[in-house]
């Protein structure tokens, strides 16, 4: 079965409210083993609502409308379902008398456009909203030849969570065949969306029950695996059977197999081999420390570090030596190397990783341009360098330096 999300409100056709409901939602009816095969977002204009509603109605089995439910002129959900489905819609004096019962034990006074709450298509059960003012409702009902489950949801998140864990979900699960999900996430670093699937459409194009995404961000790359079948053993073996050959393929540029952070990672490997970190940090300021220490119990193994943006505090923190700084440029990988050798001894820790470089959008010249970044990582026995050159502003540079910073030292430590 597949479902569709209807978001409804003009406010986030704007820049400044995004749907995270839809989110939510998509994750609880993936563990029922439904699929979400759209998401649509609508404005708060009735011939829009209905003609969204009815060609959902005609493509997915279930129907989840979120927002839409309160008291004012442009909540139209109630009317727009009815409409669409030809139902009448009632006023339910039950649901009149409890919203003022309620608002008199809040001591707070409704007005009469409140009441448009209780209005309800014929046929629906009411969800009860003990958070909100707003009822939710559910129709389980056939259209044409075809069952369809149809639930309005309060828009507010507080609202609409508790309602659809607490009463919607318990209806799916009854309504639902029984079927079962297995899901897989896998995480590769600094490779690019095409190289990645290149080398990986080959073996999960032979697994058309296996869905396989590949969702792309900075210097990284996600693949969700996820397969239905009536047994959950019978979805984790396949997921799992085709997890396993993505992991031959891609080897070490794979970091994680679980949906782990990059960070975490590099904080597991260090804790494995009893061993800490101390970074050096000039382009990308502080960022790494940063993502190293939002994950709890970091301070087992990330000892700390420096933000050494001017060329004094390269030497004062760092142990960059201010002659060699002169002779190389702070951009160079021999101060890379010099601070991260550095940064380890100062902390006393077992490793020191360093990254200096142009972020941009000035500060760059021929010889040295805007994006060039010099990464080094240093142990006991030797100093390894690498040297990058990254493309875009100043945000892009720097992410993209914290993540080649950290994979590098998680190559190391594997």
């Amino acid at each position: 079965m597949n479902a569709e999300i209807i978001a409804v409100g003009s406010e986030m056709l704007t820049p400044f409210r995004q749907d995270t409901n839809s989110l939510y939602m998509t994750e609880k009816l993936n563990g029922l083993g439904v699929s979400v095969a759209f998401k649509t977002i609508v404005g708060d204009k009735r011939t829009h609502l209905v003609s969204v509603i009815r060609h959902a109605l005609g493509r997915a089995d279930i129907v989840l409308i979120s927002g839409g439910l309160g008291p004012t002129e442009d909540d139209l959900t109630r009317e727009a379902v009815a409409e669409a489905l030809g139902r009448k819609l009632i006023r339910d004096a039950d649901l009149i008398a409890h919203l003022y019962t309620r608002a008199a034990a809040r001591r707070v006074s409704l007005t009469r456009n409140n009441e448009k709450q209780a209005d309800t298509v014929e046929g629906a059960v009411i969800l009860e909203n003990a958070r909100g003012t707003a009822p939710g409702q559910w129709l389980d009902i056939v259209v044409g030849k075809y069952r369809k489950l149809v639930m309005m949801l309060p828009g507010p998140p507080a609202e609409l969570k508790p309602m659809f864990d607490e009463q919607c979900l318990p209806l799916l699960q009854d309504a639902l065949p029984k079927r079962a999900i297995a899901t897989r996430v896998l995480k590769a670093a600094m490779i690019g969306e095409s190289a990645c699937d290149a080398r990986i459409a080959p073996i999960y194009t032979q697994y058309p029950d296996v869905e396989t995404t590949i969702l792309a961000h900075l210097g990284d790359i996600q693949l969700n695996l996820s397969c239905t079948k009536p047994l959950q053993a019978q979805a984790k073996l396949r997921v799992d059977e085709l997890a396993g050959r993505i992991e031959e393929e891609l080897d070490d540029v794979l970091y994680s197999s679980q949906g782990e952070t990059l960070e975490q990672i590099v904080l597991y490997y260090l804790g494995m081999h009893g061993s800490t970190l101390a970074v050096a940090e000039s382009c990308t300021g502080g960022l790494i420390a940063a993502r190293l220490t939002d994950i709890p119990g970091s301070s087992r193994s990330f000892a700390g570090g420096a933000v050494v943006y001017s060329n004094e505090l390269k030497t004062k923190f760092a142990g960059a030596d201010a002659d060699l700084i002169a002779r190389h440029g702070a951009v160079s990988a021999e101060v890379a190397a010099a601070m991260a050798e550095g940064i380890r001894r100062e902390c006393g820790t077992d490793y020191g990783l360093a990254v200096t470089g142009v972020a941009g959008p000035g500060g760059g010249s021929d010889e040295k341009p805007v994006g060039l970044v010099y990464f080094a990582v240093s142990d006991k026995e030797a100093t390894e360098t690498l040297e990058k050159r990254f493309t875009g502003d100043r945000t892009r540079v720097r992410t993209l330096a914290s993540q080649q910073a950290l994979d590098l030292i998680r190559r190391r430590l594997m």
